[in-house]
Order: structure tokens, then C-alpha cells, then sequence
């Protein structure tokens, strides 16, 4: 079992401010870009929001017609 130290020299037995220190240092592999988000959800929200506002639109005529 090794003695892990912290940052100020105290004891940490678990390792766990190593182990953080490890991840947060930690280079994502393939540089730093983001794969863009998939547009799929995004376009089926906008798709409910028009169909909603349709619904609610022949609602409103059939009422005051």
C-alpha cells in the first residue's frame, strides 16, 4: 500500500487527490474539438412546437367560427 501525500503533505490514504489530479490534468485524446450536437432532437422540438401551435390555432378558429 503506498502513502500517498496531498497537496500540503497530508496523508490520503484512498489516493483520491492524486487520482483527481490525474483526471483533471488529462488531455482529451484527438485535440481539443467537440463533436458537433446532433441535430436530430433539435429538430423534432421545433416540429412539436409548430405542430402545437397549429393544434392550438384550429382550435381557437373552430371556437370562434
Amino acid at each position: 500500500m503506498a502513502n500517498t501525500e496531498g497537496p500540503e503533505g497530508n496523508y490520503d490514504p484512498a489516493g483520491s487527490t492524486q487520482m483527481f489530479r490525474a483526471f483533471v490534468d488529462e488531455t482529451p485524446q484527438g485535440g481539443s474539438r467537440q463533436a458537433p450536437a446532433p441535430a436530430g432532437p433539435r429538430v423534432g422540438l421545433i416540429v412539436g412546437v409548430v405542430v402545437a401551435v397549429l393544434v392550438v390555432a384550429a382550435v381557437a378558429w373552430l371556437a370562434l367560427k
